[in-house]
C-alpha cells in the first residue's frame, strides 16, 4: 500500500508511526466540539439566543460551560429553563451571525470592545422561533435536534470565577423526521451531522462512517439511500471564517 507522508515541525504525518510532540500554549482549547444554540427567556418574556461550544451529555443530563458575565448565564440564574438547539453544518453562517451579539444592555465592560447589543437574536441570525412543549423559551425551527431542558445546578468555575457550569436535565427531545431511524426512537448517525467548532473554525463530520461502537443500537441502520441523503458521498466542508 502506498502511503503519503509529509512533515511539519519535525512530525511525520501519515506514516503510521508516532512523531515528535511540541509543548504549546494555545489561547483556547476548542478541540472539535459540537456547537449548540441556547435559547433562554429574557426578563421581559422575549427570547435570547446564543451560540456555545462547551457542552457535553451523559444520558439525559447536559453540562454547559458559559461565560459568567454573559446574558445567557444571567437568564438561567433567574429563569432556569432553556432549549439546547443543535444546528447542522449548513447553519454555520447563522451561528456566526450570532457570535458578536449580546442580549445584555448595557453591554458589559469586558465585552464592549467586541460585542454589540441585539434584542432580536432570532431575526439577526435569520432563524425562526418555534413554540416549545415543556419549557418557556422557544426552539430554533431550523435545527434538526432540539433539547428542551431544565437547570438542576448552577455554579461559578475557573480560577477567577469567570465561567459558569450549568447542569441541566433534558425533559423533551425533538428530532427532524429525516434523521430518525424509521419506526424507532433512535437518531440515525448516518443521516445526522453536528456542526463542529474546531479551534474557531466550523466543520461537519467527514463521510463515510469509519465504524461504530460495540454498544451501538443503530449499526447498519443508515446503510440505505434516502432522498437528499449523504450516504454515498462526502459532506461538503463548511467554509472557514477568518479568525
Amino acid at each position: 500500500m502506498h502511503t503519503t507522508t509529509s512533515t511539519h515541525a519535525g512530525t511525520t504525518i501519515g506514516s503510521g508511526a508516532p512523531g515528535e510532540h511540541l509543548t504549546i500554549t494555545p489561547s483556547i482549547l476548542y478541540f472539535g466540539t459540537p456547537v449548540a444554540l441556547l435559547s433562554t427567556e429574557n426578563a421581559d418574556g422575549t427570547a435570547n439566543l446564543a451560540p456555545v461550544s462547551s457542552a457535553w451529555a451523559l444520558g439525559h443530563t447536559l453540562v454547559l460551560g458559559l461565560g459568567a458575565e454573559g446574558h445567557t448565564a444571567a437568564n438561567l440564574a433567574e429563569r432556569p429553563e432553556l432549549v439546547v438547539n443543535l444546528p447542522s453544518p449548513g447553519l454555520w453562517s447563522a451561528v456566526e451571525r450570532l457570535a458578536p451579539l449580546t442580549g445584555a444592555s448595557p453591554v458589559p465592560a469586558a465585552k464592549a470592545q467586541v460585542y454589540r447589543h441585539e434584542p432580536d437574536k432570532f431575526g439577526a441570525a435569520g432563524l425562526t422561533p418555534q413554540t416549545s412543549d415543556a419549557v418557556r423559551p422557544p426552539r430554533v425551527a431550523e435545527c434538526p435536534l432540539q433539547l428542551e431542558a431544565a437547570v438542576r445546578s448552577f455554579r461559578l468555575a475557573g480560577p477567577d470565577g469567570g465561567f459558569v457550569i450549568v447542569e441541566c436535565q433534558v425533559v423533551r427531545v425533538h428530532a427532524a423526521e429525516s434523521i430518525v431511524v424509521p419506526g424507532t426512537q433512535h437518531i440515525d448517525p448516518d443521516a445526522w451531522s453536528p456542526l463542529v467548532y474546531n479551534f474557531r473554525h466550523y466543520f461537519g463530520l467527514a463521510r463515510p462512517e469509519l465504524g461504530h461502537g460495540f454498544r451501538s443500537e443503530t449499526a447498519g441502520a443508515g446503510r440505505r439511500d434516502r432522498p437528499g441523503g449523504t450516504l454515498s458521498g462526502t459532506t461538503p466542508r463548511a467554509p472557514r471564517p477568518r479568525t
